[in-house]
């Protein structure tokens, strides 16, 4: 039998679907929706998320390098798949069916040059900077990098795409951005006769709510995908419903009770002011629990909350349960996610472990799914 882990990722893949559908359904049926599931689909697993979302109707999915492309088409992943990241093998991209992003002239003559030599096409995507001032050409390189695709044979351009820096926090600029994004679009179709019907895409999660005309055809969610409301700007604004998919565990590994004035973890950072009930636990920082969590950080025991206390250590820390009864080894300590038990029922969420952190719940999705065992709920199409 395979040795286990104390700590446990659930992900619930019915959640996942759900937002999905919820995500399509408020986009509307002309708006194609791209699933990003990039950097092992936050956290949550690359072909577990992927393959569940195809069952739902995904047929459009985002990663950021070509292994993971690969990986999906391994899987018997269909659709279109886009590489963000862009990739100089055009060889996999032809026996893979893999759609790159380009913003470099030197990457596009490679991949011609490849592709000549196995005497077919490969459709590429042109990424263009609006103002994220990240990859991406900027508007006044459109006619050098569009001449050059039409001259240079084995390759053809089937999308243009963007991205907005703070959609999250400012729609004003964000609808700006989306304006000269537009505006580009419509000239490229009207002065290149092969970009007629050219896929255009820029809208991430947060602009599926905040700005709705940034639709185009196609939209790409991804921290919304799985359960993170994307947006500090969307109150009073239609938002899909979005269900929380991760959640982390584990379990009391001992118990003791030490008296007032004990100090505890390394540098005795915190010091008992009472006789104490402690529980230990076997979660640290290599778990991804980070060491900012110290003198942050709750758990849920039996539906109620307690405090970590003293230093975050590499594979444990200490949570105080002096006020909750009845607690014993072994029992579940839910880091993040819902309990309910016979003191209540609870939830700690991505968002405010971020806030305990100073980081965004992107980063704890990522530090939490890739750094233990994960284990999948409510898998769509089966009986379990």
């Amino acid at each position: 039998m395979a040795a286990t882990s104390y700590n446990t990722i659930l992900i619930d893949l019915n959640a996942l679907c759900a937002n999905f559908t919820s995500i399509r359904r408020a986009v509307g049926p002309g708006v194609r929706v791209l699933a990003m599931v990039k950097s092992d689909a936050y956290g949550h697993g690359l072909i577990e998320s992927a393959t569940a979302l195809a069952k739902v109707g995904a047929n459009h999915f985002g990663v950021a390098e070509i292994a993971e492309g690969i990986a999906l088409r391994e899987a018997q992943v269909s659709g279109t798949i886009i590489i963000f990241l862009g990739s100089e093998s055009a060889d996999e991209l032809i026996e893979h069916r893999l759609t790159p992003v380009v913003f470099d002239l030197g990457n596009l003559e490679k991949l011609s040059a490849q592709a000549l030599k196995r005497q077919t096409s490969i459709g590429v995507h042109l990424k263009i900077d609006v103002g994220m001032g990240r990859f991406g050409i900027l508007p006044e390189e459109i006619p050098a990098f569009t001449q050059a695709i039409r001259s240079l044979p084995g390759v053809h351009l089937t999308g243009i795409l963007s991205h907005f820096p703070q959609a999250d926090q400012d729609t004003a600029m964000t609808c700006r951005q989306n304006q000269s994004f537009a505006r580009l679009q419509e000239s490229l179709q009207q002065t290149n006769e092969p970009a007629q019907g050219l896929i255009a895409h820029i809208a991430n999660s947060a602009a599926i709510i905040n700005c709705p005309e940034s639709h185009h055809g196609l939209v790409r969610p991804g921290i919304a995908l799985y359960g993170g409301s994307p947006a500090d700007e969307a109150a009073g604004k239609p938002q899909p419903k979005l269900l929380p998919v991760m959640s982390f565990q584990t379990r009391i590994m001992q118990i003791k009770e030490v008296p007032a004035g004990y100090g505890i973890s390394y540098g005795h950072l915190y010091v008992t002011h009472r006789p104490s009930r402690l529980a230990v636990l076997p979660v640290g920082y290599a778990d991804g629990y980070l060491r900012s969590l110290t003198g942050q950080a709750q758990v849920l025991i039996r539906g109620h909350r307690a405090p970590v206390c003293g230093r975050i250590c590499m594979n444990a820390c200490v949570v105080d349960i002096t006020d909750i009864p009845m607690v014993n080894v072994g029992e579940q300590v839910v880091l993040m996610g819902k309990q309910s038990g016979p003191y209540g029922f609870d939830e700690i969420s991505a968002a405010e472990i971020a806030s305990w952190m100073k980081t965004i719940h992107y980063e704890v999705l990522c530090l939490f799914g890739n750094s233990n065992p994960r284990e999948y709920l409510h898998v769509p199409g089966s009986n379990s």
